[in-house]
């Protein structure tokens, strides 16, 4: 019997024995290292998500562990090897599917939210989703891989390159993985957000940042970009406030990359899109090379992975660890260590 945290009803969660499954054809049985908390585990927290959430449910789906058994079939894997996964199981029937785009499936399990998540002892994977991690790269750095993969695939969707002005809307853990990943690509950024703590630690990487409390962010693009407008925006902040300015700081032809969730519709200045041509783009998860980019750009330390871990909390204490993040605060990112010493898991 192993621990796992469960999401039971609003604002409430526990940490519960969960048996361990046998892996079976195609699968492999790891131990989860740590596991972060992500926004979107906010919404199923503040019970947003319970027309989806089936309760109880198993959290987490940012992760990095190690390999304990693999089923019947599995090729390539062994016991012991380092790992996260991407958290995706789709169709492969769906008309999204058909086109090639399964990581938006029109039928997606997305495991964490559909299907349970990394937040256990123990848990029972497709071998399909595994990633391999470098043996070098700690397994806590490892474990932002997964929101480094969606910075790499929102840059993408975006189309960012060298020598075009970027503003990142919002500087919380995705909106500084996008400013990094767009920097890495040649961008020049700047980051938009309130809370000095975060303005501060996006300094700290060498980012440039401005605080939309203390300055007219729009006056200051146009100063900024000889008063072009900026080339590419990404709204991460899931204001209605961060909507307005992602739209009104593009240039001409401007793209704005829309990455936060908002649960509820926005108002949009649909005049200011006509007017200079502009290109709502979505950008939603991740594919396998997003994926591999990602281990690639942490491991190598693009992304200082560590410099975005505020702290680490044992599996026992996750219910705090979600409170403290609702919070906001000094926090960027928590992880929950699940190693468990007591069966011999190799962490």
């Amino acid at each position: 019997m192993t621990l796992a945290v469960r999401y039971t009803s609003a604002r409430t969660l526990d940490t519960a024995p969960a048996a361990a499954s046998e892996p079976g054809p195609g699968e492999v049985e790891l131990a989860p290292a740590y596991v972060g908390i992500c926004g979107t585990d906010l919404h199923i927290f503040h019970g947003d998500m319970d027309a989806r959430v089936a309760a109880p449910a198993v959290l987490g789906h940012e992760m990095a562990g190690r390999i304990v058994r693999v089923g019947p079939g599995v090729e390539g894997w062994r016991p012991g090897d380092a790992v996260t996964v991407m958290p995706l199981r789709w169709d492969g029937t769906c008309p999204a599917c058909r086109a090639g785009r399964q990581h938006v499936c029109q039928h997606l399990d997305f495991i964490g939210i559909d299907s349970p998540g990394a937040m256990q002892q123990r848990w029972t994977v497709p071998a399909s989703t595994l990633i391999r991690l470098p043996a070098t790269l700690p397994l806590d750095q490892a474990a932002l891989v997964e929101p480094t993969a969606v910075a790499v695939h929102d840059v993408g969707r975006a189309a960012a390159k060298d020598g075009e002005k970027v503003v990142v809307v919002g500087g919380g853990p995705v909106g500084i993985l996008i400013a990094l990943v767009a920097r890495a690509a040649g961008a020049e950024v700047r980051v938009v957000e309130l809370n000095a703590h975060r303005r501060l630690l996006a300094e700290e990487l060498g980012l440039s940042t401005w605080d939309p409390a203390a300055t007219d962010i729009t006056a200051l693009v146009q100063q900024w970009t000889g008063e072009a407008g900026a080339d590419v925006a990404f709204e991460v902040s899931g204001a209605a406030a961060g909507v307005d300015t992602a739209v009104d700081v593009l240039g001409v032809r401007g793209r704005l990359c829309l990455v936060a969730i908002h649960p509820r519709p926005r108002e949009i200045n649909l005049h200011r899109f006509f007017w200079r041509e502009l290109t709502l783009v979505g950008a939603r998860l991740y594919d396998r090379g997003d994926f591999e980019r990602a281990v690639a750009l942490v491991a190598d330390g693009t992304v200082p992975a560590q410099r975005l871990i505020t702290k680490i909390v044992p599996l026992t204490e996750a219910p705090a660890a979600f409170e403290a993040l609702e919070s906001g605060g000094d926090v960027m990112k928590i992880l929950v260590d699940c190693t468990d010493d007591t069966q011999g898991a190799a962490v």
